[in-house]
């Protein structure tokens, strides 16, 4: 068992501190005006969350979306930070009515996802093989309380792409919406749950929903951290620990997701990717003791992101 990064393949053991969910080259429709396309920045914010503290990341920017393997890989060479590369397809919103991602077959979702993981990254838009960079996990979306057509055939896909290659799947939550629907389709399409971690499982901070889904075996994404339009840290942080104290520390993931340049302080922002490690987990240590975040930072990604290499 190891973990796939753009870097080369890693045992579970080396990966460190991890940030299981950022954004460090990424475009979209839906976040026009806020693109993160400038790579000496991006490796400028990643540098400060090495920094504060933070060994590794997944980089969760999938197809169509402005994914850049080179890119990233060159990140991961400058800063010395681990990455772990996704493929995969994000939830509907983020393609026009003519992106070229809607006229891509089922059968060949599948077969474009296996070569991101076994082969090469393709690139926007171009054919597999256009990098010799690896993905190590697939990204797949659901909207909220709804999941489209186009959703379904991409979650299907990861499904199939999982079988062939044993990559974990992570599946973006709109607003913490439809977690036992999105982990129904895919266990029902054959991924047994302790593959599959649903992002923004804080969105809606339900403890007693997240332990009977942390009870099932899947992961739980905490990535909502400085997002008080919604609520205060000290909400995540109570349902961190209730959720822990119910039994499911081993299944607790944390991420930024910062993923604006508006919130990156190397373009200008605020808080930035450190926000996590030096503002969140602190308050998690003084809540729940340094064994409850090295679980949660530590064990739990790298049991998660580790699968059969190939």
């Amino acid at each position: 068992m190891g973990i796939r990064t753009v870097r080369g393949d890693i045992r579970p053991d080396q990966l460190g501190r991890t940030d299981y969910h950022e954004h460090l080259l990424m475009r979209s429709p839906v976040l026009v005006g806020d693109e993160l396309d400038d790579l000496e920045c991006s490796a400028e914010e990643t540098e400060q969350l090495r920094d504060a503290g933070i060994d590794a990341l997944v980089e969760l920017t999938p197809w169509g979306c402005g994914r850049d393997p080179d890119g990233v890989a060159m990140i991961a060479q400058r800063t010395g930070v681990t990455i772990v590369l996704a493929t995969g397809v994000h939830r509907e919103a983020h393609y026009d009515r003519d992106h070229w991602i809607r006229k891509i077959a089922p059968e060949d979702l599948t077969e474009r996802f296996v070569a991101d993981i076994t082969t090469g990254c393709a690139s926007n838009g171009g054919s597999p093989d256009d990098s010799d960079v690896l993905a190590g996990v697939i990204k797949v979306g659901a909207g909220y309380w709804s999941i489209s057509d186009f959703e379904r055939r991409a979650l299907r896909a990861a499904a199939a792409a999982h079988q062939r290659t044993g990559a974990p799947i992570v599946c973006h939550l709109e607003l913490g919406t439809a977690a036992w629907e999105v982990v129904e389709l895919l266990t029902g399409a054959g991924v047994a749950a302790e593959r599959i971690a649903l992002a923004h499982a804080d969105r809606n901070p339900d403890p007693l929903l997240h332990a009977d889904l942390a009870g099932e075996g899947v992961y739980l994404g905490y990535d909502g951290a400085g997002r008080t339009k919604y609520w205060p840290d000290s909400v995540l942080v109570d349902c961190l620990l209730d959720v822990a104290e119910r039994g499911g520390s081993e299944r607790i993931l944390l991420g930024g997701d910062v993923a604006r340049r508006s919130s990156f302080r190397a373009y200008g922002g605020l808080p930035g990717m450190r926000y996590l490690p030096g503002t969140f987990v602190p308050r998690v240590a003084r809540a729940g003791g340094d064994e409850l975040v090295e679980t949660i930072l530590v064990a739990n990604p790298a049991r998660f992101l580790a699968f059969a290499l190939g």
